[in-house]
């Protein structure tokens, strides 16, 4: 429609240029002729100047009866694409609603199968826990009845504390029971055939074990001694200090007294070592007699017995049982010496062997660079036999055939 209007604007601008050129000629012929012409010109000319005025002036109505026939074509059709445009936005929206309702739906399905899903999963780990709480629960009262088991266990355990006290407070039972300490140290740290137990000596004395170690450590005498009884007197605070003073007194009597029967019975030149272990089965007392009687410490060392306790005792087995494992090596030195002898010949003769199979292994390789360079040849002719005549193949030098020995 804009076109058509376009189209008539340049008619009427084609036609006034027209008309201006017409007039410009007529113009230029009326100065170039003479009176009578000029007025028959001018009239001709006036006529024509009305009949162009009218002529323009209905092509000017019929323009604007075109125009604004053009303009009602124009309206018309905005407002039908207008009414499409909300035809096709109504439509377009309705199937937004549609698909938002698709969507909606499609979403709260979603929703409530995860809901479902999650109810699921939390109904199951709430039953899981129940059962956790219950297996939880019933192991407490599992925990409880052990612990019910072991009170009564602590309780008897108590009543033989109480009956190992007793039991402590005779000195026959307290010599067997560190008989018994020192039995079970020296069976797990030392091999049977190095010690004894109540090993027979020449003077007729029985110590409570004898360790057989290789010279020039010799026999060592262990005896357990227990002074038990002053020792219990003479850290009682709530006895008098005279009482205290007393106990410690006879206390350290009966410790020089075991060092001197140690020293005089079960050291014997000769037969035994030239000291002698006396086992104090109580930690508490042999601190006591290295931390507050370093006299007593002095008179062992002269007489050559060893004070220990089941912590000392224990150093000093694993000594013992190194000392024990280096005399067997030394023992075995000869034999070490026999199978290194043997060894070295071996690898002699691996060695001479060795060479052999180097040498071998250079005289295959240099057969194998030999086989490739003929490899080589051979491929180069057959090249040039593919390339040329046979006529035109020169050849350099003869094949080598390596033949594999039989």
């Amino acid at each position: 429609m804009m076109m058509n209007i376009y189209i008539l604007i340049g008619l009427n601008a084609f036609i006034l240029l027209t008309i201006f050129a017409v007039f410009f000629k007529l113009a230029r012929q009326v100065q170039s002729s003479d009176q009578s012409q000029r007025e028959n010109l001018l009239l001709r000319i006036g006529g024509m100047q009305e009949a162009i005025v009218e002529k323009f002036s209905h092509s000017r109505i019929e323009n604007m009866q075109q125009m604004m026939e053009a303009l009602k074509m124009l309206h018309d059709t905005l407002q039908k694409s207008v009414l499409d445009n909300r035809l096709q936005v109504k439509e377009a929206l309705g199937d937004y609603a549609k698909e938002m309702g698709n969507r909606v739906n499609e979403l709260t399905k979603t929703t409530e199968g995860k809901l479902r899903e999650i109810n699921h999963q939390v109904e199951k780990r709430l039953a899981e826990g129940f059962e956790k709480t219950n297996e939880t629960f019933g192991d407490v009262i599992k925990r409880l009845a052990f612990i019910d088991a072991a009170q009564k266990k602590i309780t008897e355990l108590s009543s033989n504390v109480v009956s190992l006290q007793e039991l402590l407070n005779d000195k026959r039972s307290r010599g067997t029971f560190g008989e018994v300490q020192l039995s079970a140290l020296i069976q797990n740290m030392i091999p049977e055939q190095h010690f004894s137990f109540q090993h027979q000596l020449s003077n007729n004395r029985r110590p409570d074990c004898m360790l057989f170690l290789p010279e020039p450590t010799g026999n060592i005498a262990v005896d357990a001694k227990f002074p038990l009884e002053n020792y219990r007197t003479m850290i009682d605070s709530s006895l008098p200090e005279s009482e205290r003073i007393q106990a410690e007194r006879q206390f350290k009597i009966d410790i020089r007294k075991h060092i001197q029967d140690i020293a005089d019975k079960y050291i014997i030149p000769g037969e035994t070592s030239d000291g002698a272990v006396m086992f104090i089965p109580a930690e508490a007392v042999f601190a006591e007699i290295h931390a507050h009687h370093s006299d007593l410490v002095e008179f062992a060392q002269k007489a050559k017995v060893w004070l220990v306790s089941p912590t000392t005792m224990m150093a000093i087995l694993t000594t013992a049982r190194a000392v024990l494992k280096d005399a067997a090596t030394r023992k075995q030195v000869h034999e070490i010496q026999k199978h290194l002898h043997h060894l070295s010949e071996d690898f002699e003769r691996f060695q001479i062997r060795m060479d052999n199979l180097a040498k071998r292994i250079a005289q295959a390789h240099a057969d194998v660079e030999q086989v490739h360079i003929s490899s080589r040849k051979i491929s180069s002719r057959f090249g040039q036999i593919e390339k040329a005549d046979l006529d035109d193949i020169k050849l350099d030098s003869p094949l080598v055939v390596l033949e594999a020995d039989a």
